[in-house]
This record gives C-alpha cells, sequence and structure tokens, in this order.
C-alpha cells in the first residue's frame, strides 16, 4: 500500500476535518462562549449575534469533530467543550497567529494597545498577590457567565454596570480585570474606564477558560 493513501493519510484527513472546524471566526467565538459554563443554543446565539439557526449549524459542526459535546436539559440542549484541550488548541492558535501573522500583529497595535498598553498580569503572578491581598479582581462578564464559573474571590460588575457601580470597589487597591479570553473586549473596555477615573488597573493576560484549565482555583454560584 502507497504511504500517500494509507493510513497516515487517514489520519491527516481527520486532523484537516479539526481544522476545517475552526477555520471560522463564528466558531471560535461560539468555543469562547461554551468555555464560560454549559448554554443551550438561544443564550449562545445572542451572545454571539447570530441566529439561533446559524447557531445551531456552527455547533454541529463543532459536536462532529469532537470539540464541543452537548446533553439535554428538559427541552434544551446545553453545549461545552469537549475537554480542557481544545482550550489549550485555541490558545496554540492564537499563539502562532501572534508570532506569523502580521494583520494580527496590527490590530494589536491597534485598537487593542490604544485600549490598553500595559502589560497584563500572568496567572502566576496574579496568584501570588491575590495571596499577598495587594488586589481586587473584577469579573466583569455577564452575571450568568459569572455564577456558572469565576476566579475563586472575583467580585463581578459585568462591564455595561462599571461606571455605576464603582464605589464597590475597595479603595486603595489594584484592580486586575478578566472576562472570557485574552481579547475579550470586555476587560480592555473595562480597564480603561478604572484608568479614566483615577484607579490602578490592569487586565488578566488571558480568560477564566484558562484560569481554569490550569488547575487554579474556581467557584461557582449555587442557587
Amino acid at each position: 500500500m502507497s504511504t500517500r493513501t494509507g493510513p497516515k493519510l487517514a489520519m491527516l484527513e481527520q486532523f484537516a476535518a479539526v481544522a476545517k472546524a475552526l477555520a471560522n471566526a463564528h466558531r471560535l467565538d461560539l468555543l469562547e462562549l461554551v468555555a464560560q459554563g454549559e448554554r443551550g443554543v438561544e443564550a449562545l446565539a445572542s451572545a454571539a449575534g447570530l441566529s439561533v439557526a446559524n447557531t445551531s449549524q456552527h455547533l454541529q459542526v463543532l459536536r462532529r469533530v469532537g470539540l464541543v459535546v452537548s446533553r439535554r436539559n428538559g427541552p434544551q440542549i446545553l453545549y461545552r467543550p469537549s475537554d480542557d484541550d481544545v482550550i489549550a488548541l485555541i490558545g496554540a492558535l492564537r499563539r502562532t497567529a501572534e508570532r506569523h501573522v502580521a494583520e494580527v500583529d496590527r490590530l494589536l497595535r491597534g485598537w487593542f494597545h490604544e485600549k490598553d498598553a500595559l502589560e497584563a498580569l500572568s496567572r502566576d503572578d496574579l496568584v501570588s498577590r491575590m495571596k499577598d491581598g495587594l488586589i481586587t479582581v473584577l469579573d466583569v462578564r455577564p452575571p450568568e457567565e459569572y455564577a456558572a464559573g469565576h476566579i475563586a474571590g472575583s467580585v463581578n460588575i459585568p462591564l455595561r454596570d462599571l461606571r455605576q457601580r464603582l464605589d464597590e470597589l475597595p479603595p486603595g487597591t489594584e484592580v486586575v480585570a478578566y472576562c472570557r479570553g485574552p481579547y475579550c473586549v470586555l476587560a480592555y473596555e473595562a480597564v480603561a474606564t478604572l484608568r479614566d477615573r483615577g484607579l490602578e488597573a490592569r487586565r488578566l493576560e488571558d480568560g477564566f477558560p484558562e484560569w481554569r484549565a490550569a488547575g487554579l482555583p474556581v467557584d461557582a454560584v449555587v442557587n
């Protein structure tokens, strides 16, 4: 049997199917959203700004290649990433694009740099500073995402409410904001807002899914 048509090529075809499933910005966005916690199609469609039908189609593509799994909860079908290695895969894709794609570098030096030119805080540094009690960790995601899971000890003030609720932040401490992932604009906007109001603020280098995948302390709101 030729190696050009043998089991190696068959294996590579399966790898290519995964890559093809990832080759869509909306599907990458949906993967980030389901990584915040289990959600149904309607909730994901609303968060992603897509129609329910379009969202369902994208989720089926991701499910066929094993990137997400689903379960029935009454009338709803809930989706989540199949494993933490899906988060690692997206991280590897991001780092490769950062190193080798000129347009990614241009975007980083544009809007993202304008919003926050300071180096983000690493997970290790955040863990250390939380132990010392030197900071307030601020989760700026919507309440339902915070309830599904969040960095242990963080406080939730959604970005849309931040300006009206600044007095809830403990005075005299640095604020570290995080949201869904490394380029989630919520954290960038939050840091810009906090600095405009004279507070010392930085971003976490990535988001909640990466924190959880690293085995760091998380919590959830139990109803």
